[in-house]
């Protein structure tokens, strides 16, 4: 009579020193399912099972500077009698320069003196540019009439005798010619405390010419990101910027650009490659880049995170010939497990039996 017994399917499983990465991978003929001892070798390498945060990143290159440069044209009538040095600060209700030997001084604001404003009970957003910046400099303009939020869609504020008086001493006191009216010209609205970068003007020059170019006061880090990856990164988020020293820094993504570079047809066919927006990174602290005006530099975005998560080294997977993976114990008990993130050299792992301390045979 033929023997009759239990029959042992044996099926082939691999231990994985390198997923998304090279490595030996060590074959062996195991009886599949959970729980399933194998034959241990007598020395073994073991990890430990942790709970910990795992982060995605990317690095690319990046370009410290101090950003885009902008062009100034001057408004009005006259003659340019003083500039800049390039690299000075722009202060608001400081002269910036001078038109017929009188001082242009600087207002923060989003909308040009396009209009002369004598006439008290007009309105309009260059009011309130001039309204809020007095204030900000100190000086009583009285209560404001209409919308001083120039984003709102509304009129703006009104130009009230009390602002007008304001806009006369503040005239005075840095000796403009006190009239209370203010003119195209006669001051420059600015969008902030920005940084001259070139003077493209000399003295002798018209007044409504082009007469310098300015970029943010604080430095940047610039990256071109290819714009199929745009929802990788978040304004907001954390970056590390590696420097040419070898120190790398925190940084926040300031902004994504809205214009897209290259990736045109024709630009296509001479192989510009693809295309990309810039997005900006701001360094948390000024003086990591002090001694640094311009550099190119790496920048490292964690694109996804995941956190509070377990996690073995890579090299613990054990790969089943029937699908998915494994742990396995120092003992040769394999333990079915789910695989997350891989980041680091590390992989997120779930299942039955899988808890932080647990230690697992490793091939790395």
């Amino acid at each position: 009579m033929p023997r009759h017994g239990k029959a042992l399917v044996a099926v082939s499983v691999v231990l994985v020193a390198g997923v998304a990465g090279a490595g030996a991978h060590v074959w062996r003929d195991v009886p599949s399912g959970q729980g399933t001892r194998t034959s241990a070798p007598a020395r073994v390498r073991t990890a430990t099972v942790t709970r910990t945060d795992l982060s995605d990143s990317r690095t690319l290159p990046g370009t410290l500077g101090f950003g885009t440069p902008h062009a100034l044209k001057g408004t009005g009538q006259g003659v340019v009698t003083l500039l800049p040095e390039p690299g000075a600060r722009a202060v608001r209700g400081k002269a910036l320069y001078r038109i017929d030997d009188r001082p242009v001084p600087v207002l923060f604001g989003d909308t040009p003196v396009f209009r002369t404003l004598a006439k008290t009970g007009v309105r309009g957003h260059d009011v309130s540019v001039l309204a809020d910046n007095l204030r900000a400099l100190g000086y009583e303009t009285g209560p404001a009439v209409g919308s001083r939020n120039t984003g709102d869609g509304g009129d703006g504020e009104e130009f009230t005798p009390a602002l007008a008086a304001a806009l006369k001493r503040w005239q005075s006191d840095t000796g403009q010619t006190a009239t209370g009216t203010l003119a195209p010209g006669q001051a420059v609205v600015l969008p902030g405390p920005v940084r001259v970068d070139t003077v493209q003007a000399q003295p002798g020059d018209p007044a409504d010419g082009t007469l310098l170019t300015y970029t943010l006061a604080a430095k940047t880090v610039t990256v071109a990101l290819e714009a199929t990856e745009a929802g990788t990164v978040k304004a907001g988020g954390s970056a590390a910027v590696t420097l040419p020293d070898g120190r790398t820094i925190r940084g926040t993504v300031k902004s994504l650009g809205r214009t897209i570079q290259g990736g045109s047809a024709e630009e296509s066919a001479q192989q510009t490659g693809p295309a990309t927006i810039d997005v900006t990174v701001v360094p948390d602290r000024a003086t990591d880049v002090r001694s640094l005006d311009a550099a190119a530099v790496q920048v490292r975005f964690d694109t996804t995170t995941r956190k509070g998560v377990l996690a073995v080294p890579v090299g613990a997977l054990v790969a089943l010939r029937e699908g998915g993976y494994a742990l396995q114990r120092p003992d040769g008990t394999l333990i079915a497990v789910t695989t997350g993130m891989f980041a680091g050299g590390l992989v997120e792992v779930s299942g039955t039996g899988v808890s932080a301390g647990v230690k697992v045979v490793t091939a790395s």
